[in-house]
């Protein structure tokens, strides 16, 4: 066996998974064998998250189904919702996301039912009340009262009404759905590690989502497409963005939104991102809209000149949903709405062949030693 340590676990094969996969032969990203940019083209994210779970996309029936099912499953408890309106806010949404998880994980009479059809039970419901955890708290942080989910409505239409009281236009409901389609898996990413950790001990599936946020939360993972909107305001104007990132580089400034684990030659998510970022431009219509375009445009275009490193997803879509109307804190937890569909069918395969994730360690303290006596200490 190979002393060899992979710090960060880089390039070590953990599993097998037949969710999703980067193919460099193709630069894509696939989703049970569909690249994903075909997906966020031709479906609805609840077609995407239909395919993730069970394998195949829905024909019209099954699709009808599936979305009565998670039109059943939305509304949270009055408890639930008096829990947050509770809660500081000060903290990040994404610690008020994760404790609402946590707490109506415990309002689960079946938490324990780890059957494939308890656990798609309980991944249908997340799927459903996660939006309405987002989008109350986004209202309650705004002194406003929450608003009930409405079941004549899609998945992305729904989760605008409960935000803002009305249904945007649907173009921009286009441009979000994409979002949906591309953040909902990404193979053995940090998050989805954790939430497949956590589940091979043989916890509960709320328990491997309540982690998976915690680990979503750091800017090093979801919070990269906040920490972009930050660094376009930082920035400020487009005539300043080339000598910011000129700078940035010199000084060895950490700069979100670029980069990636996997990819090398540019994510293949950020084309199919960059349009709609490019239609909520078009669609806004307004010299806001068009200064994050421009800056956006040269920072891409000076860091690939200077250290050929491309953007990642989160670069183009920070500032796309920061066009729809949302709040920077929220982004990362709009994130959790899409990648509840992924959490949980990876949560899903391990447990269909369970081994508990054990690694070893390198161990670099001290030598064996005998502890001294406290008179000599």
């Amino acid at each position: 066996m190979s002393d060899e340590v992979k710090y960060g676990l880089a390039g070590v094969i953990a599993d097998d998974t037949a969710i999703s996969k980067v193919m460099p032969e193709i630069n894509s990203l696939t989703y049970r064998g569909y690249k994903v940019q075909d997906l966020a083209a031709a479906c609805r994210f609840e077609e995407t998250a239909y395919l993730i779970w069970h394998g195949e996309l829905p024909n019209a029936t099954q699709l009808a189904a599936f979305n009565d099912r998670e039109k059943q499953e939305r509304g949270l408890s009055d408890n639930l919702i008096q829990l947050m309106k509770m809660m500081n806010r000060k903290a990040h949404p994404m610690d008020t996301l994760r404790t609402a998880v946590s707490f109506f994980g415990q309002e689960d009479d079946t938490t324990d039912d780890s059957s494939p059809e308890g656990l798609m039970a309980k991944a249908v419901r997340m799927y459903a009340k996660i939006p309405q955890i987002v989008a109350t708290d986004f209202r309650l942080r705004h002194g406003k009262a929450p608003i009930a989910p409405d079941p004549s409505l899609g998945f992305s239409e729904n989760f605008f009404h409960m935000c803002f009281g009305e249904v945007p236009a649907a173009e921009i409901i286009k441009c979000f759905d994409i979002s949906m389609t591309l953040y909902a898996e990404h193979s053995f990413n940090a998050s989805t590690f954790t939430a497949r950790t956590i589940a091979s001990s043989t916890s509960d599936i709320y328990s491997a989502v309540t982690g998976a946020i915690g680990s979503l939360k750091g800017p090093l993972h979801g919070g990269a497409n906040e920490a972009v909107m930050h660094m376009l305001a930082e920035v400020g104007e487009p005539e300043n963005a080339k000598a910011w990132m000129l700078d940035a580089l010199a000084t060895k400034k950490k700069i979100m939104g670029f980069g990636h684990r996997v990819y090398r030659s540019g994510d293949s998510r950020v084309p199919t991102m960059t349009e709609a970022f490019e239609k909520m431009v078009e669609i806004m219509d307004s010299d806001e809209a068009r200064q994050y375009w421009k800056m956006s445009r040269i920072l891409d275009d000076t860091m690939v000149a200077e250290k050929n490193i491309y953007p990642n997803l989160d670069f183009p879509a920070g500032p796309a949903y920061y066009l729809m109307g949302f709040d920077i804190p929220m982004f990362t937890p709009i994130f959790v709405v899409s990648r509840i569909t992924g959490w949980t069918a990876h949560v899903m395969e391990h447990l269909a062949s369970n081994k508990l994730i054990r690694p070893l360690s390198n161990y670099t303290g001290s030598e064996q030693r005998d502890v001294p006596a406290l008179s000599k200490r």
